[in-house]
């Protein structure tokens, strides 16, 4: 089994999706337990010399940051902030991203800046790599003294408090703790804080989303284009010299690839009796390449933060320097994924109009995609259903970083909301696949109706895989199951 070593090397999204898909354990660098040791060795000598009371160190949080703590209860402190935050509710985080926040958190601990014991981080390795998951839900945080409460959620096992799911089941943790041998961490001072600032539930949600929107985006080039093909489309709207010149990088790219995916096909080269298409076919390179350009610039933002620590008070040992700032902010990353939900949404907004031209009965195609049609529904309720879940994301995307409610008595008085931006995102980012499921599904069907031409030998290819899980349909016949098999199809076979 690979392992991935943590350390300052820059970590990519790209990176993170490997290590998820390859199930790579995960390990500290010798760098790493360096910069641990000697943040956490310098914090506690600053401690010994300091006259003045450091946040959340000495002193409460928030609002209570002028109460100065007693020396001897500074573990009591830390101990009594993840207790006292641990209060997401609502719909449990699914488990591959409570995972990824995980490593997102153990990343940020690593730089040396937050004050942690090893043992803190090192549990949450040991955590990771026996897939002990702790049970965290998905609302509750306001984005911006970090995502405390789903955070506390995830630091209460290592205090043998809260439960995890291990082996198929939710357990109490400290029954699991048992089972490995692994005593509960007892917190040094910062500790608490360390685990609970930052924006790591954002950035899973967010990072999560990113690698699912550039399968999806690749993927609606290449079912759009099938589409394209399906519906006796035109080729000249994707041509090199009318995308270029409006020089948009995404646009280029999609025009350059829906050519490249219908070379070789019989029905493109078809003479056409029409003069145009709908938008929805020809402005695939304008809409299309507009989600590319936004994806592109979300997954900057979101790279950055993640190669970040997001904690508070930041801790500089060699500068003999601790900083209560506000790293912790989401906003950097909340408009971005504002910005990304309203993309992903209007992927799937094109799409359902695509597949509402496939349906329409135009171009010497069936009505509803069926031969007998009347007799037949056909392809009409697939299209409803496409036509819903657009709906859906569109209320979605109102943008939650436009919203500030203050918190902890005025002290947090302007917060990013970003942890509602990300789990719209990854909501809306799960609809749009099935939009596009549900395109390849008449996309497939419509093509039948070319025959004998075909389209090009990339898609008669794909399509022939896809037909080894999701049949031709003759007659009305239980649509659901068929969709299901689509979204999988999609998910197997980008």
């Amino acid at each position: 089994m690979k392992t991935h070593h943590i350390s300052a090397e820059w970590l990519t999204i790209d990176r993170v999706a490997e290590i998820i898909a390859n199930g790579e354990k995960l390990a500290l660098s010798k760098d790493a337990v360096k910069r641990i040791e000697k943040c956490r060795k310098y914090l506690d000598d600053k401690m010994e010399s300091a006259s003045e009371p450091i946040y959340g160190i000495t002193t409460g949080f928030g609002s209570l940051c002028n109460i100065s703590i007693d020396s001897e209860q500074l573990s009591d402190l830390q101990k009594n902030l993840v207790m006292s935050h641990a209060c997401s509710v609502g719909e449990p985080m699914p488990r591959e991203i409570i995972k990824l926040m995980m490593l997102l958190k153990i990343q940020s601990l690593s730089y040396g800046n937050s004050g942690v014991q090893l043992i803190t981080v090192q549990r949450l390795i040991d955590f990771y790599n026996n897939d002990v998951i702790p049970h965290v839900c998905q609302q509750g945080s306001l984005g911006a003294s970090g995502d405390l409460a789903p955070l506390a959620n995830m630091s209460l096992p290592l205090l043998g408090l809260g439960e995890v799911y291990f082996e198929g089941e939710l357990r109490p943790a400290a029954e699991v703790l048992e089972k490995f041998g692994w005593e509960p961490i007892t917190l040094q001072s910062k500790e608490g804080l360390a685990l609970l600032n930052g924006t790591q539930f954002m950035s899973s949600f967010g990072v999560w989303s990113i690698i699912q929107a550039k399968r999806l985006s690749a993927l609606a080039d290449k079912i759009g284009a099938l589409s394209l093909d399906s519906y006796d489309g035109r080729i000249e709207p994707f041509c090199d010299p009318v995308n270029r010149v409006r020089h948009h990088k995404g646009q280029i790219e999609t025009a350059a690839r829906v050519r490249e995916i219908l070379d070789g096909s019989e029905l493109i080269v078809m003479p056409k009796k029409h003069v145009q298409d709908p938008y929805s076919f020809r402005c695939m390179p304008q809409v299309h390449g507009a989600v590319k350009d936004t994806l592109a610039h979300v997954a900057h933002v979101l790279e950055d933060e993640i190669n970040s620590p997001t904690d508070n008070p930041t801790v500089f040992p060699e500068l003999d320097m601790i900083v209560s700032a506000g790293n912790f902010h989401g906003e950097p990353i909340a408009l971005p994924m504002d910005f990304l939900a309203v993309a992903m949404s209007e992927l799937a907004n094109i799409s359902e109009r695509r597949v509402y031209c496939l349906i329409s009965g135009k171009r010497n195609l069936p009505s509803f995609l069926v031969a007998k049609p009347g007799l037949n529904s056909g392809f009409m309720i697939p299209q409803y259903a496409a036509a819903s879940i657009v709906n859906q994301s569109k209320g979605l995307c109102w943008p939650t970083s436009c919203d500030s409610i203050p918190s902890s008595q005025g002290q947090e008085d302007h917060v990013s909301m970003g942890s509602n931006s990300a789990t719209k995102l990854a909501r809306i980012v799960a609809n749009t696949e099935r939009v596009l499921a549900i395109e390849l599904f008449n996309a497939a069907q419509a093509l039948e109706f070319r025959r004998p031409l075909h389209t090009s030998p990339l898609l008669e290819a794909w399509v022939a895989e896809y037909r080894k899980c999701v049949p031709f349909v003759s007659n009305d016949t239980v649509m659901y199951p068929l969709i299901e098999k689509s979204v999988e199809f999609i998910r197997q076979n980008p």
